[in-house]
This record gives structure tokens, sequence and C-alpha cells, in this order.
């Protein structure tokens, strides 16, 4: 496996630096409390170590690269701009110290007991994924080290019981509500949904016959497929047979370009198609062309919705920071991730601690609204106020269409058959 650190410098501005990890520290055989796992030195040069695992390699590199840039933002902004976050009378600055989880829950979980016994650090960002945000909580929660993430949705990660969980983004089973209730009020009356048998997307999947229910859409078909699928042709053919009206399509970046290419490829045209995260990346139209025209994709943000607060200003000023850090439009995964560590941060000043007891009561206690969204957990550690937006793919450009306050554009449906596109 490889070892490699991302360590984000405090004297760097704007940039990640990968650098080898130095020798660790003697492990620890116990749980430390948060203070008294501040080391001796960081007290002294006032400094909170914050460590995560995420993909710089494998499936969920591309969703990686964002997660990792959106907390790249805000270590920018809260060591450079900010002064570093704020406890009693003293500004500490912060160390962000990541390794490459591969993709691979079993790599992570190694990593992750690794960054609390080895780096010692104070606290946990979490990876992308809900599978490999399940294999990360389990070792944070083990060692009584709080873990906060914006990129593992599935309603699974909240029914153990964990205490050290919180997540900032609406959960799976919500992600298809908007567009369903769109498409039901456009018309449409049939669905078939196709998923990824993992477990994010099996909660949205299982979201969607909810929605798909109350909305008195029929079902007409749903089928699974194994993770790293690489050809979907079959899912898409069988399909094809139903006839019906809405395609929703649960899985990932990678899952979205196979559909719409099967979809393209067997003349497979539903009056929708709604998937999961790739459409509301701009990567996915420079990935498939035109051919990403009229799809329809859940966000968790867009620079256009209006959001705002007094760290990073509103939404669109958000999306010109990150434009200017990293030379690109950021996706809803790089800011949510950004929104993460924010929520951290104000917790942390909360508490006036890095004790573990007082911030995981400032968390529970968060009631506030981002740039981002509200943020406001519940009992189980999820966000509990935040709604989930829908996205379609207009001109090329990905414009919000629901929720109505913060529609951008109408919904486009019934989409034209391929051959009239």
């Amino acid at each position: 496996m490889r070892q490699i650190i991302l360590l984000f410098s405090l004297l760097l501005v704007a940039s990640l630096v990968l650098t080898a990890c130095p020798g660790p520290p003697a492990p620890v055989d116990a749980p430390d409390t948060a203070a008294d796992s501040a080391r001796t030195d960081a007290d002294a040069e006032k400094i909170i170590y914050i460590g995560g695992a995420v993909s710089e390699t494998g499936k969920y590199a591309r969703e990686g690269q964002d997660t990792r840039q959106g907390y790249g933002v805000w270590l920018d902004w809260v060591n450079n701009e900010y002064g570093g976050i704020k406890i009693a009378n003293h500004r500490y600055k912060v160390e962000l110290v990541m390794y490459d989880d591969e993709g691979d829950p079993d790599t992570t979980a190694r990593l992750v007991e690794r960054l609390i016994n080895e780096d010692r650090v104070d606290f946990l960002l979490g990876p992308y994924s809900s599978t490999l945000t399940q294999s990360a909580s389990a070792i944070a929660e083990k060692y009584g080290k709080i873990m906060i993430e914006g990129n593992g949705a599935a309603e699974t990660l909240f029914e153990r019981g964990f205490q050290n969980l919180f997540a900032v983004l609406t959960p799976a089973g919500n992600y298809t509500q908007s567009a369903l209730q769109m498409l039901a009020a456009k018309g449409a009356k049939t669905v078939v949904i196709a998923y990824e048998d993992t477990a994010f997307p099996t909660s949205v999947a299982e979201g969607a016959q909810r929605w798909a229910a109350e909305y008195g859409l029929e079902l007409l078909g749903v089928e699974t497929y194994p993770k790293d699928v690489a050809d979907v042709s079959g899912i898409i053919s069988k399909f094809k047979r139903l006839e019906a009206d809405v395609f929703i399509g649960g899985g990932h970046f990678n899952d979205a370009v196979l559909f719409i290419r099967a979809a393209k490829e067997l003349d497979f045209n539903p009056k929708a198609m709604v998937i999961t995260v790739g459409p509301s990346n701009p990567k996915l139209v420079a990935e498939v062309g035109v051919d990403a025209e009229y799809i329809i994709g859940p966000t968790q943000w867009e620079a256009s919705m209006n959001y705002a607060d007094e760290y990073f200003g509103s939404a669109s000023d958000y999306a010109a920071r990150y434009r200017e850090m990293w030379d690109e439009s950021p996706t809803y995964q790089a800011a949510e991730s950004t929104a993460t560590a924010l929520a951290l941060h104000l917790a942390i000043e909360e508490a006036n601690s890095l004790d573990t007891d007082a911030v995981r009561e400032a968390l529970r206690n968060l009631d506030v609204v981002t740039f981002y969204g509200p943020i406001d957990f519940d009992e189980t550690g999820k966000n509990a106020s935040k709604p989930m937006g829908a996205i379609q793919i207009q001109g090329g450009e990905i414009l919000v269409v629901a929720p109505g306050n913060a529609a951008v554009a109408d919904l486009l449906y019934p989409a034209p058959a391929w051959k009239d596109r």
C-alpha cells in the first residue's frame, strides 16, 4: 500500500503538498481524551492536528480530489485569513494530515487507526463515500475520536448508535425527493431504478422507492449491480422493454457515464433520467458532451443557491474563492467538505476547548446557516435541517431546478429521444 501523506502546510497558501510521513511517535494503547492527546509541542506552538484518509487513487479518486480540495479551501482560509481557531485567548493554527485510502475500506481503517494512534490527531475529517465512511467511523468510535464528514450519506451510518460521527450533508434517502416530486407534477407515471449494491446507492434506491410511492409513481423494475461495474447494458436493455417514464441511477461518477452511454447506444428513451453524483459535476459534460443534456441530478449545493455566512460569504463568493485557488469550479462534494471542516471549527470555538466531550456537545447543539446551507445535527449525527436540491443540465450548464426558492431554471420534461437531440 502506498504510504503517502498529504500534508497541508501552514507555510503554503492555496496549495497541497505531498510529503513523506515523518517518523511516528510511539503508538498509544488506549483512547486519549482530546485534552490528553493534544501534544505538549502542539500546545507550545498552538497547533490543532486534524487527520483524514481520503482517496487520491482508486475508484473514488475523482470525488476524493474534490473532497481534499474542499478541505484545503477551509485550511487556507482558517490559517491565513481568519488567523486560526480561537480558543480562550489564543489562536490555534491547523495542520491537516491526510493519507490516500486508495478507495479501499480496509486501507481506510488502517490509516484512520494510524492517524489516531501514531499521528495522534485531535479530530478526524471523513473520506469520500458511505462505504469508506462506515469503515473510518467504526475506528473513530472505537477510540472515542470525533469524526465529522460530508461525503457519507447512507442512512445505515447513523443507525449504529455512534456518539462521535457527525455529517453535514442531506441523507441519501432524500436524494431523489425533489426530482420525483417535480416529475410527478409534470405528468410522469412510472419509474425504474438501478443502483450499485453498496451502502450509499442502496439508501438512494430505498428512498427513491419511498418517494415514488409518495408521489404516485408506479415502480416497474429495480436492478442492482456490483461495485466497479464496467458494463450496464444488460440493465438498460431490460428497462428499455418496460418503457418507464423515469429512470433513476444510484451510483457514483463513473456509473453516471456508463448509464448515459448505454442509454444512447441502446436507444433507451425515458422521458427523464435522474442520476446521482455525476450530473452535478462539470466534468460530466466534459466527459460525455451533449449527451449530458436533459440529465437530472440531486445536488447538495450549487453556487447559485442563496445561502451565506460571515465566514465564506455567499455560495457564489465561496465558488469564486474555490476557482481562484484550484482553477476549476467547485462540485457540491467540495463545498460540503469545506462546510464539514467549518462545522468542526465552529464547534471547537463554541466549546472553547479541545476536550472531546465539550466539542461533541457543541456539535450536538450547533444550529447555523452557512454558505453551504443550514447545519443542525440530530441525535444520530445527521444534519436534520438541510433540504436536497435538484439540477438539470441545459445548454451544457448545470442549472438548479429545485427547490423552488433556489431554482434558476424550469425543469425541461419530457426529454426528447436521442435521435431528436
